[in-house]
């Protein structure tokens, strides 16, 4: 039932009064969110709440069309805003009415409303558009991957142009319903849980929920024919795996590598804390690609991370990041240390686990492996440059230098930081320098040294990552067994036995982009 609004003459002055006087007032959002690698990256003006992404697609022809409704709450005046999106668009909607659109630079979608938006309003955005997906290269590349039964949507710092318009940057996380149909025979993989599955006409829509915040980076889709698994944990926890089904001889190697997902997603709860979403697992389809990538609760892995066996690190890192990077995601993409030095060392605690060489000796590994001419050491994992966002030394020196904190600290500190932050800091966003005084408040420690030497200086450090009571070393004991030269004289430590393991996961991201 509809009752009529009485307004009296007072109350229609003061909502007049609370509209700005002058459309002067009002000013477009910002073209980028203000990131230094990425400067037209995201948007300013508003923030993402939800994203409701209903598709059709067609995997024979790659024709994609689509629906995105998106909840977001202007954070200034805004006359206009930006969206982050690569397809063809047909309509805008804003707060139900018709908008004007039109498309800048790469990737930018400029959306003007029939009404200007005041701050602090919520506003409800309608895109339609269609496109071939695959057909559509920005910057030189494209992250809709096809494969011979479908299509994947995967890729770091970008994905999310390709099939849903965003503001495409980590810092502002939102929750997302994303529904497709889909060919009778395909299927459709996602974040998060899977809510509904119905046939109609010879089409199948397949719907996923990801109630946690979640960056757009972070989401993924996959259509094709895929050999589901699902359980639970021995917590309880949702585990959703998929494979396709013609992944030939990486087949086996990559389901007793995947498989484990469940058991490795408990084991990093002791140290990392509780499991901070509602649903686990990954996913292999037949790409040509050779990286893994965090997607939130479905990590997405390329059969070629398997090719010389099953390998369980890879898993490890990529479930390390649903804590570092997914739930606690960084603020600025400089800030890639946060999540890649400790899915890392997350890889290096396994080892321990798994008597293997304890995170001390990969350490001491690292450092001994690269003399102090090695580029390696030009590279600062706490500001890396976007050139060298994925370069081995955020990874390698990254986790060296968590060794190094947890040498300064000592373990039971160490550890109560490594749980705490994910745990106080979950579903939100970080910076390095929040990271550092966290861990000196736990610590009690003043801890810009260790940053400054490890993270911040584009130099080998003069002295290892020293365990408590030992002596730095570059170069094995007397009498003990070396493995190899250097290529300056010096001779290697013995080899730890994960490190192969561990050093072929070191394409996670090479083809991201």
């Amino acid at each position: 039932m509809r009752k009529r609004l009485i307004v009296s003459a007072a109350s229609a002055l003061s909502l007049f009064l609370a509209v700005p006087a002058s459309a002067a007032d009002f000013q477009p959002g910002a073209a980028g969110i203000g990131d230094p690698y990425y400067p037209t990256y995201g948007n300013g003006g508003y923030r993402v709440s939800h994203y409701d992404i209903r598709l059709k697609y067609q995997p024979a022809t790659d024709e994609l069309e689509g629906t995105t409704t998106i909840l977001a709450t202007a954070t200034q005046d805004l006359s206009r805003f930006n969206l982050d999106f690569a397809l063809n668009v047909s309509e805008v909607r804003v707060n139900g009415r018709p908008a004007t659109f039109a498309t800048s630079g790469e990737q930018e979608l400029e959306v003007t409303p029939a009404r200007p938006l005041a701050k602090g309003s919520q506003a409800t955005v309608v895109v339609r558009y269609k496109g071939v997906p695959s057909t559509v290269k920005k910057y030189g590349f494209t992250a809709w991957l096809r494969t011979p039964d479908g299509a994947v949507a995967a890729g770091e710092p970008e994905s999310a142009w390709w099939w849903f318009p965003s503001n495409d940057h980590p810092s502002d996380k939102a929750t997302f319903d994303v529904s497709v149909q889909v060919p009778d025979g395909n299927q459709v993989i996602s974040n998060g849980i899977l809510t509904g599955a119905t046939s109609q006409a010879g089409w199948t829509r397949y719907s996923w929920r990801e109630n946690k915040p979640q960056a757009t980076y972070l989401a993924t889709l996959a259509v094709g024919k895929f050999d589901i698994s699902t359980d639970t944990t021995a917590n309880g926890l949702p585990v959703y795996n998929a494979y396709s089904k013609d992944l030939g001889d990486n087949a086996d190697a990559a389901r007793s590598s995947v498989e484990r997902t469940g058991e490795l997603v408990d084991w990093l709860s002791g140290y990392f804390g509780d499991y901070p979403f509602s649903s686990v697992g990954g996913y292999v389809p037949n790409v040509p690609t050779g990286f893994a990538l965090e997607t939130q609760t479905r990590v997405f892995y390329s059969p070629r991370q398997f090719s010389k066996g099953a390998n369980t690190s890879v898993v490890v890192h990529e479930l390390a990041h649903q804590w570092y990077g997914d739930s606690v995601s960084l603020s600025r993409w400089s800030d890639i240390w946060l999540n890649e030095g400790f899915a890392r060392y997350a890889q290096f605690l396994w080892s321990e686990h798994e008597n293997e060489g304890t995170a001390q000796e990969l350490a001491d590994y690292v450092y001994a492996s690269h003399p102090a001419d090695d580029a390696f050491w030009s590279v600062k994992p706490g500001d890396p440059g976007a050139d060298n966002q994925f370069s081995n030394a955020v990874y390698d020196r990254g986790a060296v230098a968590i060794q190094a904190l947890r040498n300064a600290v000592g373990d039971e500190k160490f550890f109560r930081i490594l749980k705490g932050w994910p745990t106080e800091r979950k579903y939100g966003n970080a910076t390095i320098p929040e990271f550092q005084a966290y861990a000196e408040k736990i610590s009690g420690q003043k801890l810009g040294d260790v940053f400054n030497t490890w993270l911040f200086t584009a130099a080998r450090p003069a002295v290892g990552p020293v365990a408590p009571g030992a002596a730095a070393h570059a170069s094995p004991a007397p009498g003990a067994r070396a493995d190899a030269d250097r290529g300056d004289g010096q001779q290697l430590p013995v080899e730890p036995k994960s490190w192969k393991k561990i050093q072929e996961t070191n394409s996670v991201h090479d083809e991201a982009r």
